[in-house]
């Protein structure tokens, strides 16, 4: 199998949608995998509220799981 080239330049944004993805494959619930994510996120920003997490996931997911996009997501300002 192939490697799989990532067009998601942020980390935490490529960690989050690569876990959603993972943990939805691996028959996990769609609130499950979403709750993993977010913490997943404030583990990369620990400044970050819970607001803000859940909102900017909520966010990464529509845009690459739901709508399929291969463009640059709203997020964060980190690399």
């Amino acid at each position: 199998m192939g490697r799989e080239f990532s067009h998601i330049a942020r980390r935490c944004e490529r960690a989050v949608v690569t876990a959603y993805r993972e943990l939805r494959d691996g028959g996990n619930a769609d609130l499950a995998a979403f709750t993993a994510c977010t913490t997943l996120y404030r583990i990369h920003h620990p400044e970050s509220s819970v607001t803000e997490a859940r909102r900017l996931v909520a966010e990464w997911i529509d845009h690459h799981v739901v709508q399929g996009m291969q463009t640059e997501a709203p997020g964060c300002d980190c690399d």
